[in-house]
Order: C-alpha cells, then structure tokens, then sequence
C-alpha cells in the first residue's frame, strides 16, 4: 500500500507541475482549484476509476465530470499523462482552434464527458449519467467535482434532491472544499456552511478527509464503491494554489498569472529540485 501511496503522490505533484507548464509565466490561468483538486484527480485516474485512454468511449468506463469546468486543466493535466492524447497538445491550452480550452469540451477533447463551467450545472449532468447507467444495469460509476463557492448555486441543490431521491448510489460527489473564490474567503462573500450537515440533510452518505492526504482519499474512494442506496459526497479539505508557495491560500491565483521568477521557482520545487 506504501508504494502506491507514493507512486500516487508522485503522479500529483507530476500534475501540479504540467497545470504550472501548462498555463506558462505572464498568462492568467486557474491554479488555485487545479492545484487543489490534484490529490484527488491522480488518485482518480491512476489507481481508483475504470477506464482505457486507447477506448474513450468504452462503455464500461466510469465517469469523471468536473463541475467547476474552470479547473479542468487539472483533469486535462491528467489525461494527458494517462495517454488520452499526444503530451504536445498541453503545451497549446487556450490557444485558438487547440483541443484544450479554459472550459471542457466533450466534441473536442477525449476523456471529456461534459461541456461544463457554468457553474452549477455539473451535478445535475452527472445525475442524468448515474441514472442512465443504473437503467442499463451498469456497474460503471460517476464521480464530479464540484468547489465549495459552486454550492451557492440552487442548481446544485436541486441535484443533491433528485440524486437522493433517486437513490444514485453510483454517483460520488467529491467537494474541493478549498474555502476561497474568485474574489476572497467564501464565508465573507456567501457563506455557504454548516456543509456536512446541509448534504445529510438532502439524503447523502457524507464523509470528509484531507483532500491532500493520498491514503485517505485512496481508502475513501475505496469505500465509496460499497455504500448502498444513496448518493456520497467525500468532502475534501483543501488548500487553494497546493504546491505553489506564492499562490496557497491566495484568492489572486483564483485565476492569476505567474512572474518569470514564480514559475521558475514552482517548476524546481514541482521537480523535486527545491523544498518548499
């Protein structure tokens, strides 16, 4: 356990480090819930979801749909890694007519399995796929991420119901409860909390960890699988801007860009090359 544990770790900071490559110096570029988020995201891809970066479409593949469709570099960090697509194409994020844009684009990116961004809407996407798998008797499972100043949307709330009603047990919500937005702390602009006890209240297995702890998000993801006749929700603790000194807990790198000097600083220590 020890060594996937580290091997997954590995693959995180292997993450963080292509979002940092990717984005460049001088350009804005969403690293705060991209960095937040990458724990999860490696423990997803490598270790906990079915799926085949030769077969995209494989029926039998389980789902990860990113909500907050603004921190999709991360996931696109991600599929590039698994072999989705030539490693090159990361190298063009945002560029005009590129495969990868600022938001996710399922016509255009293999692995993509929704158009999201406006926020909100992710949940509900991701309850008409758990339901349509449960109708043909998959045993596929579904898993969105949604960020914390996501939940001020009713859209998503009334996903939580019908999910609870509907007895998704195949859809795991994972919460990237990194406590900032675009514009400061989330309890000053809209509060959104007590989170756990909204979440049972709608019907929801809930379950919280440290987002950046790798043996419980692997042991969690685990769990998950065996939880019958509700939807889950793994509230995950995070830390905005993870990994990057200068953007940790830093609302500016909601979406920032990076001087010369801060990139080449998050590339030493992403490498290994520099402690933080």
């Amino acid at each position: 356990m020890s060594g996937l544990i580290q091997e997954l770790e590995r693959k995180a900071r292997e993450i963080r480090l292509t979002i940092v490559k990717m984005v460049g110096p001088g350009t804005p570029g969403h690293f705060g819930g991209s960095c937040s988020i990458a724990d999860v995201v490696a423990a997803l891809y490598f270790n906990r979801m079915k799926h085949d970066p030769k077969n995209p479409g494989w029926e039998g593949r389980d789902r990860l749909i990113f909500s907050k469709g603004h921190s999709a570099i991360a996931q696109y960090a991600a599929l590039g890694l698994s072999g989705y697509f030539p490693m090159e194409e990361l190298w063009n994020l945002k560029k005009l007519g590129a495969m990868l844009q600022g938001h996710p684009d399922m016509n255009t990116t293999p692995g993509i399995e929704a158009n999201t961004g406006s926020l909100g809407q992710g949940l509900s996407i991701s309850c008409g796929v758990a339901a349509g798998l449960k109708l043909d008797k998959s045993d596929s499972r579904v898993f969105c991420v949604v960020g914390d100043g996501e939940l001020a949307e009713g859209q998503i709330w009334e996903a939580a119901m019908s999910a609870s009603f509907y007895k998704l047990d195949n859809l795991t919500a994972i919460l990237d409860c990194n406590k900032l937005q675009a514009t400061g702390p989330i309890v000053e602009r809209f509060n959104i909390n007590p989170i756990k006890e909204k979440w049972e209240a709608f019907g929801w297995n809930t379950i919280e960890i440290d987002g950046h702890d790798m043996a419980q998000i692997v042991e969690t993801l685990d769990k998950v699988g065996n939880l019958k006749g509700k939807p889950t929700i793994i509230i995950a603790h995070t830390v905005k801007g993870k990994g990057l000194p200068f953007a940790e807990n830093n609302a500016a790198y909601h979406n920032g860009a990076m001087t010369q000097e801060q990139y080449d600083t998050a590339c030493r220590i992403l490498s290994g090359q520099e402690v933080m």
